[in-house]
């Protein structure tokens, strides 16, 4: 067979469409990270089961916990899912200014929830339950603290990423960051509404 003269620029093209795609990789290697997030998460869950009863003659989760509270707190975690599903619309639509706009949005949300988290934290250590006072407690305050953790880092992120698109734009980069970002977010939603059943509603009621 003879070989075909091919220009620079089909040169170029056509060893890109035989490289591998970054974006396929990285999300690939980014639901891996999810699904061992989920495997912590999922231990912590069953520890919880385990020993949430276990108040050591204590106060229970219905004297402890300030369900309106913790609903208020929930409706902000919800919403910055809300925003950043925004963010993701004004990203498709190439407009930066929005994209940044909604990003901003949801980091203040997520900011008042960890606000809201740490009050209720010291709340509860100042009525004397601590990590140490019960099995009950040391679960809780495990469970819910590692998620806290995480929309916090999360919320660094949030604003290293607002950093990068205001100065470089709304570059290939910067677009997969946002999507394994959003993944992120929404996966940290949908704990939570799993804590919010499983620890303070059964809790309470």
């Amino acid at each position: 067979m003879s070989d075909i003269a091919l220009t620079p620029g089909a040169t170029r093209a056509y060893h890109l469409d035989r490289e591998p795609h970054p974006e396929n990789g990285t999300a690939l290697g980014f639901w891996l990270y999810l699904m061992s997030d989920c495997l912590i998460f999922a231990a912590l869950f069953a520890t919880y089961g385990v020993l949430g009863r276990s108040y050591a003659g204590g106060p229970g989760g219905a004297e402890l916990f300030d369900l309106k509270l913790v609903a208020i707190n929930t409706a902000f975690l919800l919403l910055s899912s809300i925003t950043f599903g925004f963010a993701m619309l004004q990203k498709q639509q190439g407009k930066v200014g929005g994209t940044l706009g909604w990003l901003a949005v949801t980091g203040v949300f997520g900011l008042c929830f960890l606000g809201v988290e740490l009050y209720e934290f010291a709340h509860l250590i100042h009525e004397g339950a601590t990590p140490q006072s019960s099995a009950a407690m040391s679960a809780f305050f495990t469970l819910v603290g590692t998620h806290g953790l995480h929309v916090t880092f999360g919320s660094i992120w949030l604003v290293v990423l607002m950093i990068q698109i205001a100065q470089r734009g709304l570059t290939r980069e910067n677009k997969r960051r946002l999507m394994c970002l959003s993944m992120f977010w929404h996966f940290l939603d949908v704990v939570w509404i799993g804590v919010f059943t499983f620890v303070y509603l059964m809790g309470v009621l």
